[in-house]
């Protein structure tokens, strides 16, 4: 009998012992959710252009490729002299294209007669001092320019303007957040995210592709004034 009772309570005891060394499950009771309250901002700075970029080419065409060639290169020579002429920088006058294709004839019984080789030279170019941009652009054409892109005004520096409708649309979205608040007898607390996407258009005039040998007066050109816009996303803690 003595024996069993030894058996018994060493399987009492070991069964302690392997409880006491298995996996063990804490039950807690799971945090209430954040309430959170979501506005977006917006703020917005008017600028004026301080600068203009332009696409000024010539166009020959010619029944010689060499000739065509040669016309174009005199003539795209004499407006790029005359660009510089209005202290545009170097730096500030680009190639973007330089092509020569051939183009057949056709009588008016639609055959072929022979071919013409069209010739096209295209620079772009910043104008910093928008004062000569309409006499600039008068002056091209009068030294063989006859076609002209899209006019587009920018500003050279942007970083004080967006800096500035960053922080409008910061204290827009306060503004919101904290009338959402009184009005639902609430208090915003910390933020949570903050998510931002600013807007920097470029302002675009169209102008004339078509041959203007005709162009005598100076251009009138108008750069209007151009909106930074930044717009900002902001979740607040609701506290009670």
């Amino acid at each position: 009998m003595r024996t069993k009772i030894i058996i018994l309570t060493s399987v009492v005891i070991l069964g302690t012992l392997l409880a006491a060394c298995g996996p063990s499950t804490i039950y807690t009771q799971p945090a209430p959710p954040m309430r959170t309250l979501t506005v977006t901002g917006s703020g917005m700075v008017t600028l004026s252009p301080d600068m203009a970029c332009i696409s000024i080419g010539v166009h020959t065409e010619d029944e010689s490729a060499t000739a065509a060639i040669d016309a174009n290169n005199t003539r795209a020579q004499a407006v790029i002299e005359t660009i510089k002429g209005f202290n545009v920088a170097e730096a500030d006058i680009q190639t973007t294209n330089f092509s020569i294709y051939p183009r057949q004839v056709y009588d008016d019984n639609n055959n072929i007669t022979g071919l013409t080789y069209l010739v096209d030279n295209t620079v772009y170019v910043t104008v910093r001092d928008l004062d000569t941009l309409g006499d600039l652009l008068d002056a091209v054409v009068q030294s063989g320019a006859n076609t002209i892109g899209g006019i587009s005004f920018d500003v050279s520096d942007r970083t004080a303007a967006l800096s500035q409708a960053r922080l409008a649309a910061v204290t827009n979205a306060r503004t919101q957040a904290d009338e959402l608040a009184a009005a639902t007898g609430v208090t915003v607390g910390a933020v949570q995210t903050i998510s931002y996407y600013d807007s920097t258009p470029i302002v675009y005039e169209e102008y004339a592709r078509a041959p203007m040998a005709d162009m005598v007066a100076s251009v009138p050109v108008q750069a209007g004034t151009m909106q930074i816009t930044t717009t900002v996303t902001i979740v607040y803690e609701i506290q009670d």
